[in-house]
């Protein structure tokens, strides 16, 4: 039985993920975003970490298939030197078209998009929720 037919962008990717890895979630820097369902066998857990306005490290881990292994590597990689605003501009079309992927994969595109979401406002809720201790002490 033959394995999965990847294209390449999906298959250099999966081979050879780039950023995988975990940032300390606790640090106020850090935005993390755990999105997915072990039921239906995708998990991506994305962070990202800011130097001022900027993204300057991200990383993920994934659990399912090949293309939600590469969306989340690709998605680490397009992070990097983007501040937030574009960050969030990410759309899981801009996803599907580099890696090329079949419209029934369109769910490991959309699991990075939301993924990049969640770290964002993961992140603006450590900000806020710093700003306002600093401001009460």
């Amino acid at each position: 039985m033959a394995g999965p037919l990847y294209g390449p962008q999906v298959l250099d990717h999966y081979l050879h993920p780039r950023n995988v890895g975990s940032f300390d979630a606790a640090d106020p820097c850090v935005g993390t975003a755990l999105v997915g369902s072990p039921e239906l066998g995708q998990i991506l857990k994305l962070q990202i970490r800011l130097n001022g306005a900027t993204i300057e490290a991200a990383c993920f881990r994934a659990f399912g298939s090949g293309e939600a292994i590469a969306a989340g590597s690709l998605a680490t990689q397009w992070l990097q030197g983007r501040d937030l605003d574009q960050a969030m501009a990410i759309d899981s079309q801009d996803i599907v078209q580099a890696l090329d992927l079949a419209p029934d994969k369109l769910h490991c595109a959309l699991l990075a998009q939301d993924a990049i979401r969640a770290a964002v406002a993961d992140y603006a809720t450590k900000q806020t929720s710093n700003f306002t201790d600093e401001h009460h002490s």
